[in-house]
């Protein structure tokens, strides 16, 4: 909740700089954040369909984990496209402003993925964590069922951290093409 706070409040700021009222982008977010949770869990459901036909009663019970970020981008990005053309705003334009906050919240909510202690790497000794100079609550944290794992919650985090700086960097370049942040979000996340 708080990534989507923020990375909306960014999307917002980031828009007043194309004279795009807050009211357009409030509105835009009313559907588009609702839409994107039904995507990541209809994508996650998708991808563990073996489990979920043995037990469609879960398939709703996103409180017991199991969002994926690539169906939430999917029908994010499908409500996107359909509300620049309805109102007739430049798609890649409406892209490059929400891809400013939406890399800003990925690394916020990776952070998530710690909390629940989920979407961890494989498992590794103690002594490769203590390697990485990492806080102790986080070495702590990736200590799950009596074994160790790789903290990929906050490989991420950092990754889209940079990519959000780069973006910020990328966004005060005078003449840039209508896309470009965009293009840049989808390369960075893919790398």
């Amino acid at each position: 909740l708080l990534a989507v706070i923020i990375g909306g409040y960014v999307a917002i700021k980031e828009a007043k700089k194309y004279r795009i009222p807050e009211e357009f982008m409030i509105n835009l977010f009313f559907y588009m954040i609702p839409f994107a949770y039904i995507g990541a869990r209809l994508y996650y459901v998708a991808f563990n369909w073996e489990y979920y036909s043995n037990h469609t009663n879960e398939i709703i019970q996103i409180w017991k984990g199991g969002l994926a970020i690539h169906g939430g981008l999917i029908v994010g990005l499908i409500w996107l496209i359909i509300y620049s053309k309805k109102y007739k705003i430049k798609t890649f334009r409406l892209t490059d402003i929400v891809c400013v906050g939406l890399i800003l919240a990925q690394a916020i909510g990776r952070w998530g993925n710690f909390f629940n202690q989920e979407a961890h790497g494989s498992e590794v000794t103690l002594e490769f964590l203590k390697s990485l100079h990492l806080p102790q609550f986080i070495i702590d944290g990736m200590h799950i069922d009596g074994a160790y794992f790789h903290p990929t919650f906050l490989y991420e985090s950092v990754w889209c951290l940079i990519g959000f700086m780069i973006i910020i960097l990328i966004r005060k370049i005078s003449k840039r093409k209508t896309g470009l942040i965009t293009m840049f979000y989808f390369l960075w996340y893919g790398l």
